[in-house]
């Protein structure tokens, strides 16, 4: 078959948007599963942590490293053999006969999936011409969408229907379609060739790992016990050698230069304060609608609608008040908008409440989460150079799923240590102040976002020399190109 077939757009966008979809819909869809495999593999509360927080955690850890070894090896091969790697950690999870056979499954999904994700976008815009690049983009990012809004109720009615196991098996006829139609329809690409930072992967790994540890035993164990204490301080040891390393090597697989820029360092800031409390906050109320109210895992899905279907309708129109409101403005009243909605849920939640009394808040975090993913790309591209974008864009990818693991473990161990799963009271009197915490974080994030300066400016000093060489070539009457940013 011939490149330019393999290179076919419409077939590159149906490969791109399927494997999208899973690796997007498969840690949505796991929220939904938690009271069942609590039930199923008698799981405790940090299992139920780790079993969202192992697939996040390796996701972002590998992020940069997956988009990199495409770039070097080929993407066409890294996307196979990260659809492969996804495949059978998704076999692995769905015949996992405990907890800790489950949680390994979900690390090495976490691998798959990071490799996948950023090859979805690369190998899309290497197919689509310029001209269509922005619509097919678009479409890329409504898929996402779409896997968040449906990520419940998928969730809920495989639970429902079939079991919890089979979250994981759909997974494996897609991935097995999708390796061969891999190698028929993309065309092979690759980017600049760049030294990998494996040092700083493990460094990071191994850290942000006895961090999260020390968070998700402290409550079982004792926060001044021997195994907690080796957590926070050997972990936040190697963190610290990571930023050191980061900051010494050639090519580190996190620029900390672009942190000296006051708009990247609180766009990231914000982003990441925003995933902490929100991400934090869904992982038990994801469970309230089941375990303290009865609802069935289908009947909790199709609750959440009004939450995770939002961002399909309101986010579209996100971007066109970015253009007008700017993107500080818009990210700020979307965090406030999900701390009040947050807040308000902890005020209406028992194990009692009626639906109807929790439509409202649920409509007001999905109105508020749907104002800040277009603006927050914009912010990030707009606070670098354009040679900047690819890493400043993993950057703040990554910096956002690590969020969702400080989220989930903090406010589980918040949690943990004022309730539990005995009786549905128990369980409300933890996620109450749980839930509370998350509201203060995520307007914490509204502060941080208004201290993103107006007007934002490539930072650095390439950039100052970019700007003169462009100003250089007006003067003497030079055609300029102008700069195209694309928002995902």
């Amino acid at each position: 078959m011939s490149a330019q077939t393999q290179g076919h757009p419409v077939r590159t966008f149906v490969i791109a948007a399927v494997a999208m979809f899973i690796t997007s819909l498969d840690n949505l869809v796991v929220t939904t599963a938690l009271p069942a495999i609590r039930d199923d593999l008698n799981a405790g509360l940090d299992e139920l942590e780790w079993t969202v927080n192992a697939f996040t955690l390796t996701f972002a850890v590998f992020l940069m490293t997956g988009s990199a070894l495409g770039d070097r090896f080929g993407r066409r091969r890294l996307f196979m053999i990260g659809t492969a790697i996804f495949t059978l950690a998704s076999a692995g999870a769905a015949m996992s006969e405990t907890a800790d056979q489950l949680i390994l499954a979900r690390a090495v999904q976490g691998i798959g999936g990071a490799i996948v994700v950023p090859l979805t976008l690369t190998l899309l815009s290497a197919a689509v011409p310029p001209a269509k690049r922005g619509a097919a983009l678009g479409a890329w990012g409504a898929v996402a969408g779409l896997a968040i809004a449906l990520g419940p109720v998928v969730g809920g009615a495989i639970v429902e229907g079939a079991s919890w196991q089979w979250i994981f098996w759909i997974n494996v006829p897609l991935g097995l379609v999708l390796i061969p139609l891999s190698k028929i329809w993309l065309a092979e690409s690759r980017g600049a060739s760049t030294k990998l930072d494996l040092t700083g992967t493990a460094l990071l790994s191994i850290g942000l790992f006895g961090v999260v540890l020390g968070l998700v035993r402290g409550g079982a164990i004792g926060w001044t016990s021997g195994e907690v204490l080796a957590g926070f301080i050997g972990g936040g040891a190697l963190i610290v050698a990571f930023l050191v390393w980061e900051n010494r090597v050639e090519h580190p697989m996190m620029p900390l230069g672009l942190f000296r820029g006051r708009a990247f360092s609180m766009t990231n800031l914000a982003s990441v304060l925003m995933y902490f409390g929100m991400f934090g906050a869904i992982f038990l109320v994801a469970q309230f609608l089941q375990t303290a109210q009865g609802y069935s895992p289908l009947e909790a899905g199709l609750r959440t609608l009004p939450w995770t279907a939002m961002p399909m309708l309101v986010a579209p129109v996100a971007g066109v008040l970015s253009d007008r409101l700017g993107g500080r403005n818009i990210l700020a009243i979307g965090f406030v908008l999900q701390s009040i909605g947050l807040g308000w849920f902890a005020l209406v939640a028992t194990p009692t409440v009626g639906y109807g009394s929790l439509v409202a808040p649920f409509a007001l975090l999905g109105v508020g989460m749907s104002l800040f993913y277009a603006p927050v790309v914009n912010m990030v591209f707009s606070s670098v150079r354009r040679d900047q974008e690819g890493i400043a864009s993993g950057v703040n990818n990554a910096g956002r799923e690590l969020g969702g693991v400080l989220g989930v473990a903090v406010l589980a161990a918040v949690f943990a240590a004022q309730g539990g799963y005995e009786t549905p009271q128990h369980f409300v009197d933890g996620m109450i102040p749980a839930v509370w915490v998350g509201a203060v974080v995520v307007l914490a994030a509204a502060v941080a976002s208004m201290l993103i300066p107006s007007g934002l400016r490539p930072v650095g000093a390439a950039a100052e020399a970019e700007a003169a060489e462009a100003e250089a070539s007006a003067a003497h009457d030079s055609a300029a190109a102008p700069k195209v940013t694309v928002a995902t």
